[in-house]
């Protein structure tokens, strides 16, 4: 857009952290002792609801031998919507400036103040019985109170960190079960989330300013007459933003009543 291509991956990192926080989750099966039989981490993938629930009803006899057929439990989640949050909206024209060297020597590159959008996210657990739906979901509410902030980068080159709130908004239970006997059954919780995070523009860059310079006159009609200017430069001038440095300030008076072209810089 705009001409310019560029690409933060700021949506990519985010779906990637909200996948992470669910991609540890472990059921395990119990005797009538209480011995663990079995032991499950359970997959994830990023992929509709409707994909997984067609995959199961491809298979909806327990008899059948097809091998289309998707081995519960299983973790789904993807992107539902993204919506401009006006209520964390910033002044459009902050910067965030980080000063890197290049070819050249020193240059700042900055960013202006990012966009604040909540995105939309939605968890699906499928699982064949009741016991192993409750098992997933008890290990993810707790950390929900109702949001769990996560730490990314987002934008590497600028070392911008945010912390971003991931917020649970509700929790859906469907159950399958319907039928014969032979029928196989699937457990679907849906859990909404929201993800309040910042979504940035592309990133410039500049030479650093070593000098700054006003001239002072107390006539503003045009043209203007010059009496004084201040000159204002880094001491010493080779320092950078990463050094300990002062400045110099050099003060000219001008009483030739001459008049000043601001433009060209030059007496008229």
């Amino acid at each position: 857009m705009f001409g310019t291509h560029f690409y933060n991956e700021g949506l990519r990192k985010l779906t990637i952290a909200f996948g992470q926080l669910f991609n540890n989750i472990i059921i395990q099966n119990t005797s009538s002792t209480g011995a663990v039989t079995r032991r499950i981490r359970v997959p994830l993938a990023y992929a509709p609801k409707e994909k997984f629930i067609v995959r199961l009803e491809q298979q909806a006899n327990l008899q059948d031998d097809r091998e289309v057929a998707v081995t519960l439990p299983r973790l789904g989640f993807e992107i539902t919507g993204l919506q401009y949050d006006a209520s964390r909206k910033i002044n459009k024209v902050q910067k965030t400036i980080r000063v890197k060297s290049n070819e050249d020597g020193k240059v700042q590159n900055f960013n202006y103040a990012p966009v604040p959008y909540n995105i939309n996210f939605s968890l699906y657990s499928f699982t064949a019985t009741a016991e192993n739906g409750l098992q997933i979901i008890e290990q993810i509410l707790p950390f929900f109170q109702p949001e769990y902030t996560v730490t990314m980068r987002v934008v590497p080159e600028l070392d911008i960190v945010r912390d971003i709130p991931i917020i649970l908004n509700s929790v859906n239970y469907e159950d399958t079960y319907n039928g014969e006997f032979t029928t196989r059954r699937a457990v679907i919780y849906t859990l909404a989330f929201t993800a309040k995070t910042y979504l940035y523009g592309p990133m410039s860059n500049q030479g650093i300013i070593k000098t700054a310079q006003a001239d002072l006159g107390s006539d503003t009609d045009s043209p203007l007459t010059r009496e004084e200017r201040i000159v204002i430069t880094p001491n010493p001038t080779s320092a950078d933003a990463d050094d300990d440095f002062g400045f110099t300030t050099t003060i000219t008076s001008f009483t030739d009543g001459k008049r000043y072209n601001p433009v060209s810089d030059t007496d008229e």
